[in-house]
């Protein structure tokens, strides 16, 4: 991630108050430890080398978030980041980021509960994606990310054109990443099923990969791959950033 900062720019912010975020994390709590250091990063950079960010967490206990599959499951998931977001609301923070892509399904009911920005991780993709042009793209997460329309629908409004998907890979997938990535896991194994799996998009018309799973990165090279790859985690902690220092 290119992170650009100059003694200008932290001259012109240094009087600038930054705004509180708040992070409903947990989910897992490997992703979350990304985001927290992804903005105390770019806050560092762009502010000063001391500063760190405003930020209050909510480290959710995964174990009551996993394994969703009923609408009573995410039913009840969904109440549960309802009260986080309301907490970390009543505590003071200007805006919310959920810490997690497939947790965006709840994310109607979630915004709907409080009376603060909630920034959705696939709007930051999506405008991203927008802005560089992209056209076709592969969505590369767990099953209910590629399969439903709560977050595809978001990058097509952006004019971004994915491709179907593979559901050969969504049982690789959700193996990788719950049964390994969430528990701090990585394996060689994990790295060349993604390498292979980006590598047959590319084949079959993908002109940029989304990366849309938190814990990816971790098996993934997102600086030097044979496509364009737009890590969400990254992406939405850029923009979090952004909203702390008063750019968004």
């Amino acid at each position: 991630m290119a992170l650009i900062g100059t003694d200008s720019l932290r001259a012109q912010q240094g009087n600038t108050a930054l705004r509180k975020l708040g992070l409903i994390g947990g989910m897992s709590w490997v992703s979350t430890r990304t985001y927290y250091e992804h903005i105390n990063r770019i806050i560092q950079l762009r502010r000063d080398p001391h500063a760190s960010a405003p930020m209050l967490l909510e480290n959710l206990d995964f174990t009551n978030l996993r394994g969703l599959t009923s609408s009573e499951d995410w039913d009840r998931a969904g109440g549960i980041l309802v009260d986080s977001a309301k907490r970390l609301a009543d505590a003071g923070v200007g805006a919310l980021l959920i810490g997690a892509n497939s947790m965006h399904k709840v994310y109607d009911r979630v915004a709907e509960a409080v009376d603060i920005p909630v920034i959705h991780i696939a709007e930051c993709v999506g405008e991203r994606m927008g802005r560089d042009g992209v056209k076709t793209a592969a969505l590369i997460g767990s099953s209910n990310v590629m399969t439903e329309s709560f977050y595809r629908e978001r990058l097509v409004a952006h004019g971004v054109d994915l491709l179907p998907p593979d559901m050969k890979n969504t049982e690789t997938l959700d193996r990788i990443i719950y049964n390994q990535l969430t528990c701090g896991k990585v394996t060689r194994d994990a790295q060349r099923a993604l390498k292979t799996i980006i590598t047959v998009k590319a084949q079959e018309g993908a002109r940029a990969i989304v990366l849309a799973c938190t814990e990816l990165e971790l098996v993934v090279d997102v600086d030097a791959n044979v496509l364009p790859i737009y890590d969400c985690t990254r992406i939405h902690a850029e923009k979090a950033a952004a909203w702390i220092l008063g750019d968004e």
